[in-house]
Parts: C-alpha cells; structure tokens; sequence
C-alpha cells in the first residue's frame, strides 16, 4: 500500500470488474461524489465504507493492502511492519490512524489484523462506524476511547475489548495522546 494509493487500487478493481463510479457507488450503497473523491482525491475513509466497497467488488477488505502472495504461516517482523493504510484524513489535516496490515500477503484469510498507531483526533473529527462483523482489540500504549452504542468506555494498555461491529461504534485516541492498539477485525461471508 505504500506504493500505491487506496484510491488507485480501487480504481483498479472497478475497471477490472467494467463496473461505473455510478453502479459500483449504487452497489455499496454509497454516493458516486464519494466514489469520485475515494479515487481522485485522495479521500481516507473509515472502514465501514471500505468494507462496503469490497463487498460490492467481491474482495475481502484486505485486498487493497495485499501486494503479494504467501505461504503458511505468514511472519510479520516488528521492524519490517509499514503503514499499509491511513484512515480519517481529510484535506490538509494529518491522518489519525496509521494501519499496518499484519495479514498482508495471505490471500486465503478470513479476518483482518492490524497493528494500529492512533493520534488524537478533535471531537467533531470522531466519526461513528457500523458494519457487519466482530472486532477484537487490545491497547498496547496510551489509553483508548471506545464509544459503543450509548456506552463509553476508556481503556488503558493491556486492556481489551471484544464487541459486534453492527452496532454503532467509535474507536480513538483519549485524553489528547497517541495510543497503540492490535485489533482484529472479523468479516462474515
């Protein structure tokens, strides 16, 4: 993902599958101004709309991480890990959420983990997420703000949180600090 934008490889499998920014926007249940964004302006959206785009194409969310094919099992070393992916970013401002993919490479997963460095964000910028799956994280450093539903919880490291990703939800840095998390995401068929 480092070499090539997200909104290029989703380009890339839209044209692949001859599908419209219109009908791969209708297909996802999402508009075509934010398809046109997603692929020309360099837009970083939350996961809910990347696992609704993936949906629409028949790829797994990974997918627009995945730059080659392994064998089992797959080692990801610390010290070769890179920002695979950066989420709420809007205009000039910097993104909030570094993800490095830690299943980049197995085409065959059924789940998505990832190594999290996350940055404060303002409270306006915190924007609530709902998809279908399961979530798992646990806080490594920092603390941790996980609004679910109507609750709000704070986490500290070594804290974790299990939870079905349906409900609406919102994960981020707390008390105006970074915070590290490892967080497996989990899409059913």
């Amino acid at each position: 993902m480092a070499t090539e934008k997200l909104g290029n490889r989703i380009r890339k499998f839209r044209e692949e599958r001859s599908l419209s920014r219109a009908e791969l926007a209708e297909k996802a249940d999402l508009t075509e101004l934010f398809i046109t964004a997603l692929e020309e302006e360099d837009l970083y959206p939350s996961i809910a709309p990347l696992q609704k785009i993936a949906r629409a194409l028949g790829v797994r969310l990974g997918t627009f991480m995945d730059d080659e094919i392994s064998v089992d099992p797959l080692i990801v070393r610390k010290e070769a890990r890179e920002a695979d992916l950066t989420m709420q970013k809007a205009g000039d401002k910097s993104p909030s959420f570094l993800f490095h993919s830690l299943g980049k490479g197995k085409t065959d997963r059924n789940m998505e983990p990832f190594f999290i460095h996350i940055t404060p964000e303002a409270e306006e910028d915190r924007k609530i997420s709902s998809h279908q799956g399961e979530e798992f994280i646990v806080v490594t450093s920092g603390t941790l703000l996980v609004r679910y539903g109507k609750e709000e919880h704070i986490l500290e490291a070594g804290d974790s949180v299990y939870f079905n990703s349906i409900v609406p939800h919102y994960v981020g840095a707390a008390d105006g600090a970074e915070a590290e998390i490892y967080a497996v995401i989990y899409y059913p068929d």
